[in-house]
């Protein structure tokens, strides 16, 4: 069965910083998007982050432009999000997610969710003092 799995969540006070790792689980993610996800309590998932393929034009949520960060890792088959500066609004479940995608050198935040075709378990971050 293939999956993704996420790890590094965790508590952090504000201000703080946490770095989220997504591995393929059975399968490389060298052809695939791979998305970042979140949904706080009350709230519906959104995109926060994706990434395409071959790693370049990386696209954002506005909430989170000019404090997170994804990368990805071929090597290791991982997918990376640096999150800095972190808020309560944070808070929430993440997931990463992989998609097939014809489009090697851009993404979307705003592609439904639909679309990706592998998910992880979630991770929980949780930012407060």
């Amino acid at each position: 069965q293939l999956f993704l799995v996420e790890s590094g969540g965790g508590l952090v006070q504000p201000g703080g910083s946490l770095r989220l790792s997504c591995a393929g689980n059975g399968f490389s993610l060298d052809y695939y998007t791979i998305g970042w996800f979140r949904q706080a309590p009350g709230k519906e998932r959104e995109g926060v982050s994706c990434i395409p393929y071959r790693a370049t034009n990386p696209n954002y949520a506005d909430s989170v432009k000019g404090r997170f960060s994804i990368s990805r890792d071929f090597a290791q088959n991982a997918v990376f999000l640096q999150m800095n500066s972190l808020k309560p609004g944070d808070t929430a479940v993440y997931w990463c997610a992989a998609l097939e995608s014809p489009d090697a050198d851009a993404c979307s935040v705003n592609v439904d969710m639909g679309r990706y075709h592998y998910w992880g378990q979630g991770t929980q971050v949780t930012v407060s003092s």
